[in-house]
């Protein structure tokens, strides 16, 4: 079962709430036990977030390899690809960040 802290959004799974949240403090009285569906929804969403959270730190890792081609600057088709790449990392990066928002809007966290 999953539970959700009120004050804080923290979720626990668990037979049942904790005494207190582990992030905030907050007593057990401000837990809520999630319904069916949206307990689902949790679980099913958890590796899809995880994947995305993968994806974002790999672009944010390909940004120094794409700054070092820049800087090298071979010719200007090279240092192109290299400008273009950086700019389509940080795109697909932010479309990942706004993709898991959505998520969260929808009690898919």
């Amino acid at each position: 079962m999953l539970f959700k802290c009120s004050v804080c959004n923290y979720t626990h799974e668990g037979d049942s709430a904790p005494d207190f949240c582990p992030k905030c403090g907050a007593p057990k009285e401000k837990f809520n036990q999630l319904d069916e569906a949206t307990t689902k929804k949790v679980y099913a969403s958890d590796e899809t977030n995880d994947l995305l959270m993968k994806f974002i730190a790999t672009c944010h890792d390909l940004f120094p390899l794409c700054e070092r081609g820049i800087e090298i600057n071979l010719d200007p088709a090279c240092r192109s690809f290299f400008t273009k790449a950086k700019d389509a990392l940080w795109t697909l990066k932010q479309n990942a960040k706004a993709e898991i928002e959505n998520h969260i809007g929808k009690n898919k966290w």
